[in-house]
């Protein structure tokens, strides 16, 4: 069955929104790096990555249901995020809003009794949980080692450790 033309147009505006976090994070691994802060530069270059991989799975799924994907332009990320502290928790209430847009995309697709979509966003509704986690998780560190820098570069270099391990194909 054919994608309907509005959840063709909300999932279009959920690839852009999922390539702006990209962009957004890739702004955040540039600042981190040029405050020699490598580990932070890392984990977001790493997590650019991932939004990457939520854009193009939901890039795939519109092909698939014989849709077209109608790519929109990517706003200019911010360049100055303050402290490392204060560049997570912009990352958070960004992640609450793409949640509060999966929630959404959620609802439309029930409206339209879209039993597809909806199993397609499943993956997304629990990703989103994970994505919130793991920078609430960072925050309380940062909160912990505030005005520490020896906990600072501690926390740094635990960040550094991430590796990237795209998800699993999943008929999407």
């Amino acid at each position: 069955m054919r994608i309907s033309a509005s959840m063709q147009r909300a999932l279009n505006e959920q690839i852009q929104k999922e390539f702006g976090a990209s962009y957004l994070y890739l702004s955040m691994a540039a600042y981190f790096a040029e405050k020699n802060l490598n580990g932070f530069a890392r984990w977001m270059r790493l997590q650019a990555n991932e939004e990457l991989e939520h854009a193009m799975r939901l890039f795939e799924y519109v092909n698939q249901r014989g849709g077209r994907v109608l790519l929109q332009a990517v706003g200019k990320p911010p360049s100055d995020f303050g402290r490392p502290r204060d560049a997570f928790g912009k990352a958070l209430e960004h992640e609450q809003a793409v949640t509060a847009s999966i929630h959404r995309l959620y609802a439309l697709a029930d409206q339209h009794s879209d039993l597809a979509t909806m199993r397609a966003l499943d993956w997304f509704v629990t990703e989103q949980v994970e994505e919130e986690s793991n920078f609430s998780l960072i925050i309380r560190k940062l909160k912990r080692v505030e005005g520490d820098g020896r906990g600072l570069l501690m926390v740094d270099q635990e960040l550094g450790q991430r590796t990237f391990v795209p998800p699993a194909a999943v008929g999407v």
